[in-house]
C-alpha cells in the first residue's frame, strides 16, 4: 500500500502543476481579471505564434536520429485511425440522433495533445519527452484534422461531401504543423541558428505551457459540467477510458516501454482539443455538445490520468 502511495503522489507531481493552472485561470476569470477577450486574445497567441515556437525550438534543438523513432510515430497514425473507426462504429450503434454522432466520435478520438498531452509529457520527461511529444504532435495534428472532416461531413443533416480543400487548407494552414515541419531540416542538416534569434523564440516558447493552460480554464464552462448530457458522457468514456486504455496496451503489446510508452499513454489520455468546438462551429455541427465534452474530459482527465500513471509506474512500465 505505501507502495500504491509513493506512485500516486508522482502520478499528482505529473498532473497537478495542470491542475492548479487551470483552476487558476477558472479564479482569474471568476475574479474578473481575465475577460473573455484576453482568453480570445491569448489562445489566438498562443495557437499561432508561442506554440509554433515552442515545437520549432525543441525540434531544431534535438538530435532527431536519436530521438525520431518512425515506428511510435507510425503506431500513433495507426493506434489512432483503429480506436477512430471503433468509436464510429460504437456511435453508430448507440447514437440514434445521427446529426449528433460526428459531434460524439470527435470528442471521444481528438485528444488535446498540443496543450495538455504536451505539458504532461514535459512534467513527467523534460526536454527529452518534449522533443518526441512535438513529433507525436506533428503526425497527431494532420490525422485529427482528416478524422474530423471525415466524421463531421458523415453526420451532417444537409449529407454533404467530403469537403477535401477545406481538409487540406486546415492541414496546410496549420501553424503546429507549419512550426515543426519548418524545424526538420534544421535539425538533421545541423543548421546553426544565430544565438539571438533563438533567445527571442525562447521568450515565447516559455509562454506557451502558462498562457495557454490559463485560457484554458478561464473558457471552461462549469455549468457545462451540471448538465445532464448522455451523448457528452459516451465521449468522455471514450476520451477519458477506451482510448488510452486501448492505444496503450497495443503500446505494450507491440513492445514500446518507458519513456515512449509514458508518450503513448500521456497523449492518449489527454482531454478532448479546443479544436473540435472550432472545428463543429465550423462545419455546422452542435457546438454547445462540444463544448459539454471539452469541459467534463479536461476537468475528468487530471484524474483518470494520474490513475493511469500510478498503475504504469506501480508495474515498472
Amino acid at each position: 500500500m505505501n507502495e500504491f502511495w509513493i506512485q500516486l503522489q508522482y502520478s499528482f507531481s505529473v498532473t497537478g502543476p495542470i491542475f492548479i493552472m487551470l483552476g487558476l485561470g477558472i479564479a482569474l476569470r471568476r475574479w474578473g481579471i481575465i475577460e473573455e477577450k484576453f482568453i480570445e486574445t491569448g489562445s489566438k497567441l498562443v495557437f499561432t505564434v508561442t506554440l509554433p515556437a515552442l515545437l520549432f525550438l525543441s525540434v531544431v534543438k534535438a538530435d532527431l536520429a536519436q530521438v525520431g523513432n518512425i515506428n511510435l510515430l507510425l503506431f500513433a497514425l495507426a493506434a489512432n485511425t483503429a480506436t477512430f473507426i471503433i468509436f464510429e462504429c460504437l456511435a453508430h450503434w448507440l447514437v440514434k440522433d445521427k446529426a449528433e454522432r460526428g459531434v460524439i466520435v470527435q470528442g471521444a478520438f481528438r485528444a488535446n495533445t498540443g496543450i495538455i498531452g504536451l505539458a504532461y509529457v514535459s512534467n513527467a520527461y523534460g526536454e527529452n519527452g518534449l522533443v518526441v511529444g512535438s513529433l507525436y504532435v506533428a503526425v497527431i495534428t494532420v490525422l485529427y484534422n482528416i478524422l474530423a472532416v471525415i466524421t463531421l461531413t458523415r453526420s451532417s443533416p444537409g449529407n454533404q461531401s467530403l469537403n477535401t480543400g477545406y481538409l487540406l487548407r486546415s492541414i496546410v494552414k496549420n501553424p503546429l504543423i507549419i512550426g515543426i515541419c519548418a524545424a526538420v531540416p534544421f535539425s538533421y542538416l545541423n543548421i546553426n541558428i544565430p544565438e539571438v534569434f533563438l533567445k527571442s523564440g525562447s521568450y515565447f516558447a516559455d509562454m506557451t505551457l502558462p498562457l495557454a493552460l490559463l485560457c484554458t480554464g478561464a473558457s471552461l464552462d462549469l455549468k457545462q459540467l451540471r448538465q445532464d448530457s448522455t451523448h457528452a458522457k459516451y465521449s468522455t468514456y471514450g476520451r477519458l477510458i477506451i482510448a488510452p486504455g486501448l492505444i496503450s496496451l497495443a503500446g505494450y503489446i507491440l513492445g514500446f516501454r518507458g519513456l515512449e510508452l509514458g508518450v503513448i499513454f500521456l497523449m492518449s489520455a489527454a482531454p478532448t482539443a479546443a479544436a473540435s468546438y472550432v472545428m463543429a462551429r465550423s462545419m455546422g455541427a452542435n457546438a454547445k455538445l462540444a463544448a459539454n465534452i471539452i469541459a467534463l474530459t479536461t476537468v475528468g482527465s487530471l484524474l483518470s490520468c494520474s490513475l493511469g500513471i500510478t498503475i504504469l509506474n506501480s508495474f515498472n512500465l
